[in-house]
């Protein structure tokens, strides 16, 4: 393995997982994790920007997007971050008690009963969007599939997580185990034996994450949005908010005091914490 600047732990080294064999590759949350020998792990986190790239064994790394090589018998997996900004991660831990401080720890959905869900949700007073969106609550689901969760649920994207009827509750999570298992398999196809190298949060068959201006495909209203600094929020109006815009003055300080103003601050904040 050779890193640059996305290490960041000092001790094990880097080195010292050179030779030992793979014995699983898993995801925690976002993070992709690889298990070696003797409980030692490799935790990956490509944030926004961050890819993957399978190319020959010993490919050089270039030196404007590419991070580190993890070198294997057959080939090697290439890191690359499309961005000035500097975000995705590598850490080498030791020990599972050291593991599980860098977890987390929100709910996975799919292995999580109706019960389950409504309590996390019910855990912290959030909006919906940052709810869904928030690793300390909900696992891997982020930015754009919160959008997409909302939009098939027909629920606005400010609403309080305290807010929800029983019927709410229950469509909400019915439609987000629907849409995460609908893009999951969607994905796969596409990628088939292949490996998954276009990777992006922008897709044109998403119903509203990323297509600002452009026709509902439910409703055929316009999609509207809100920007508030690295975060954004797309709904439809016309299946969620009953008709309202919600991008005035009002809900956008709203939103802006219940979510981070950094990718960051929202994965790193304390468990427990909440919105100013």
């Amino acid at each position: 393995m050779r890193a640059r600047a996305l290490l960041r732990t000092v001790t094990p080294t880097p080195s010292s997982l050179e030779g030992l064999p793979v014995l699983s590759v898993a995801r925690m949350g976002k993070r992709l994790v690889f298990e070696f020998e003797a409980e030692r792990f490799l935790v990956l986190h490509l944030m926004i920007a961050g890819r993957l790239h399978w190319k020959k064994r010993g490919v050089a790394i270039p030196r404007k997007r590419a991070h580190a090589a993890l070198d294997f018998p057959k080939g090697s997996l290439l890191v690359t971050e499309a961005s000035s900004k500097k975000r995705a991660s590598l850490h080498v831990i030791e020990g599972l008690r050291a593991l599980s401080e860098i977890d987390p720890g929100g709910l996975e959905v799919f292995s999580a009963s109706p019960e389950a869900f409504r309590e996390v949700l019910l855990l912290e007073r959030h909006t919906l969007k940052r709810s869904l969106s928030d690793p300390y609550l909900f696992s891997g689901i982020g930015n754009a599939y919160s959008d997409e969760i909302l939009h098939r649920a027909g629920l606005s994207p400010l609403k309080m997580s305290d807010r929800l009827s029983d019927e709410e509750h229950e469509r909400l999570f019915e439609k987000t185990r629907e849409v995460l298992k609908e893009w999951t398999l969607r994905l796969r196809e596409e990628v088939g034996d292949g490996f998954p190298e276009k990777v992006t949060a922008f897709r044109p068959e998403m119903a509203v994450h990323g297509r600002f201006k452009d026709p509902c495909p439910v409703c055929r209203t316009p999609v509207q949005r809100i920007v508030r600094a690295e975060n954004e929020v797309n709904y439809c109006p016309g299946c969620q908010t009953g008709g309202k815009i919600l991008a005035d003055r009002a809900l956008s300080k709203l939103l802006g005091k219940d979510w981070p103003r950094t990718i960051e601050e929202l994965e790193k904040r304390r468990p427990g914490s909440s919105a100013e």
